[in-house]
């Protein structure tokens, strides 16, 4: 809104207004304005979840060796994030933009989604929630109707890197194709020629694969999405992780934007330079802005819990950032940690199904997610049922468990910007 009016000032010559033409003038205020929004409407909104009761049924004590009560502290703080996330774009975004579209789609889409989960939960008492079939259903949803619009908008299109023939061999050109096109290549980590084309796994399907290849990318961005939203929610089980993690990931997704969107920096990484995602620079601060501001309140001992309002809308912001910039190959790199929590769960859940053994059952891990793992001590283990990692023996303090989980996953951000060098 405010970039359209300024853009017109600028027609007129008004002093200052030019900035806002400019992607990082824009970025910055973005996250400056989400983290205000966040801490000062966080604190009043906190006040309204206590005076309506609006808090968590109840939480597992068993598994806080520390004594920790968090009964009574208000859920569904994800309303925080969001909000402070869409009022900045809506000002400052380019609200043309598909991929901008696309991203505030997706943060209503999944906010409301998670929001009827909370809802069920805190209002009915179902600690269950929102049935998981409804769940995907769901997720499934906006992961199809991402691919469809990738697939059939003409304004998504990347102007890919080209290769020519010199004096010393084969070398990459700073240069791209002069004219953008549809494209379905996406990033390979660690591969010299690091794109991978989908039309070209489906090119036993002869004259059909280039379809063939929308309809395999469209497959890949409904798991893409549905595996990372879910991992964020399995995240979020500790004060300030998954916000804390997800702020880091979206640092790391906010630099590859960039890249992606300015054809030099582009052309020099040899990556696909990709007109228009420049507004997902602008979209990832405001999501850094508004996550950081919510840590105020959300870090340990949480005043608010973000619930899946939150955790669901922050992976599926993460899964379609990814997969507009041609990344989404990235995402077990950098959202390792997310990866790691599933795959713990995913493990549990087949090892525990294969029956008992001499009597007892059998686990893998004393708890999970793996988070829960580090801060469950031995003496809270079931006598009659074996387990394979029984480490650590003493319970780990949740906060250090948190502040261990964000340096891991500030690693993994760093070797994914890397990973555009090292092939």
């Amino acid at each position: 809104m405010l970039y359209y009016i300024f853009r017109w000032l600028d027609q007129f010559g008004i002093s200052g207004s030019h900035l806002w033409g400019y992607i990082s003038f824009r970025a910055i205020v973005a996250m400056i304005l989400a983290l205000i929004i966040s801490a000062w409407f966080g604190e009043r909104f906190i006040k309204f979840l206590k005076r309506k009761q609006i808090t968590e049924t109840q939480r597992d004590a068993s598994i806080d060796p520390f004594g920790v009560k968090k009964i009574g502290v208000p859920s569904m703080g994800g309303i925080i994030i969001i909000v402070a996330l869409l009022v900045p774009i809506i000002l400052l975004g380019r609200l043309r933009n598909t991929y901008l579209l696309l991203m505030i789609a997706t943060t209503i889409w999944l906010g409301f989604l998670g929001g009827m989960d909370d809802f069920i939960k805190i209002f009915r008492h179902d600690k269950e929630g929102l049935k998981g079939k409804y769940k995907i259903v769901g997720q499934i949803t906006i992961g199809l109707i991402v691919g469809i619009v990738l697939w059939a908008s003409p304004d998504v299109k990347a102007n890919l890197n080209l290769e020519v023939e010199n004096q010393h061999g084969k070398e990459v050109v700073i240069k791209h194709k002069e004219e953008p096109e549809k494209t379905l290549k996406t990033t390979i980590p660690f591969v010299k020629n690091h794109n991978l084309d989908y039309s070209a796994i489906m090119g036993f399907m002869g004259k059909y694969k280039t379809a063939a290849g929308w309809i395999l990318f469209v497959i890949m961005t409904i798991i893409v999405v549905t595996a990372v939203s879910n991992g964020a929610n399995l995240n979020d089980g500790m004060d300030g992780m998954c916000a804390g993690n997800s702020a880091i990931i979206g640092v790391a997704l906010g630099i590859l934007a960039y890249v992606s969107s300015h054809i030099q920096y582009a052309a020099y990484l040899n990556i696909m330079y990709i007109p228009g995602s420049e507004e997902l620079v602008v979209f990832f601060m405001a999501f850094i802005g508004a996550l950081i501001g919510f840590m105020w309140y959300n870090a340990y001992p949480a005043q608010v819990f973000m619930g899946d309002t939150g955790s669901l809308t922050i992976g599926g912001i993460i899964a379609v950032g990814a997969i507009i910039i041609h990344k989404e190959l990235l995402l077990p790199i950098l959202c390792g940690i997310f990866f790691v929590e599933s795959l713990s769960v995913i493990l549990q859940v087949w090892y525990y199904k294969t029956g008992k053994r001499h009597g007892k059952k059998q686990r893998i891990f004393k708890r999970t997610p793996i988070h829960d793992n580090f801060r469950t001590q031995d003496s809270q283990l079931d006598p009659e049922c074996n387990y394979i990692v029984k480490t650590p023996h003493k319970a780990i303090h949740e906060s250090k468990i948190t502040i261990r989980f964000l340096i891991i996953t500030i690693i993994l951000a760093a070797l994914t910007i890397i990973t555009l060098k090292i092939r």
